[in-house]
């Protein structure tokens, strides 16, 4: 089974989705991706990645991908949050987090996490949250 990933990036924190996702590229282009508008199409124009492209999340983007979460269409999400910025949609953040563990999905939020989500999931063999994946 193929894992979908879902990217998404506060606006101070595009530069460092780019940049990472650029150094990660390879890897990335090996999985079906959807982000959201701004962020898919920067994953497009600037990294070259083949990308499904949502609402902005203030639009309700996040809102789309909590939903793609919560029925197992999404199987990890790289959410580079600016923490430092209040934002309009909060709400929907939140809510985006509380669905990735509800349905133990991996969920990234700065580089750090990213960095060891990416770095696990071409050795996982089954998506995360699906059976088999539980650590036992």
């Amino acid at each position: 089974m193929t894992q979908k990933l879902a990217l998404i990036a506060h606006d101070n924190k595009k530069v460092d989705l780019v940049a990472w996702a650029t150094f990660n590229r390879d890897t990335l282009a090996g999985f079906p991706l959807v982000a959201t508008r701004h962020t898919a199409r920067l994953m497009r124009d600037k990294v070259g990645l083949e990308v499904e492209e949502l609402l902005s999340g203030p639009e309700g983007g996040d809102a789309q991908i909590a939903a793609g979460v919560a029925t197992k269409q999404i199987d990890a999400v790289f959410f580079f949050v600016d923490p430092l910025f209040a934002q309009p949609h909060d709400p929907d953040i939140r809510a985006l987090l509380r669905v990735c563990n509800v349905h133990n999905v991996p969920v990234a939020t700065n580089l750090a996490t990213a960095d060891l989500i990416i770095a696990a999931l071409p050795a996982c063999p089954v998506a995360p949250g699906q059976a088999g994946a539980e650590i036992r």
